[in-house]
């Protein structure tokens, strides 16, 4: 049981971190090494400077929405993650995790809104330009994905998961 509870507490700590960056850094598409662009900002790599020069994003719906349910995953998965520490020392023996469970449940869920959103209109959120079908996806885009699924098995198994002594 104490393993189940370390392997569950460190899935949990690796998708926020996974999360946080997959909101946060600059890579969700990429034209080539030096253009790219992210829920945030679009950014060039300047040869001369040898540094980033980022604008803002054009706002659009679509990139409000991805941004907005990003952060709520984060929020949802952090909150989850403070709720279940609080549940670890005051919970009575044999009580299930369900709160922590449903807010990582929630959290995944609106992490794979946010992607599918991206995924399907990415062309209307970077714009309607002639090379925005020229780049590929970043790393922060395929963190995304890969948190959904890790997000909806962390928040089963803590439904599952009993406190014990």
């Amino acid at each position: 049981m104490a393993f189940l509870l370390m392997f569950v507490t460190l899935l949990h700590l690796i998708t926020l971190a996974m999360l946080f960056i997959a909101t946060m850094e600059k890579s969700w598409w990429v034209w080539d090494s030096t253009s790219n662009s992210d829920l945030w900002y679009k950014c060039t790599y300047d040869n001369a400077t040898e540094a980033w020069l980022c604008t803002s994003s054009k706002e659009t719906e679509w990139l409000q929405a991805v941004q907005a349910l990003m952060v709520l995953a984060v929020v949802f998965s952090s909150i989850s993650f403070l709720v279940f520490l609080g549940q670890l020392f005051t919970m009575s023996k044999g009580g299930l995790f369900y709160i922590t469970g449903l807010c990582q449940i929630f959290a995944g869920l609106t992490a794979f809104a946010a992607t599918l959103i991206y995924t399907l209109h990415h062309s209307d959120i970077l714009g309607r330009a002639p090379d925005s079908n020229l780049g590929h996806f970043g790393y922060c885009f395929i963190l995304a994905w890969v948190c959904v699924p890790l997000l909806l098995c962390s928040g089963v198994m803590y439904v599952h998961l009993r406190k014990r002594e």
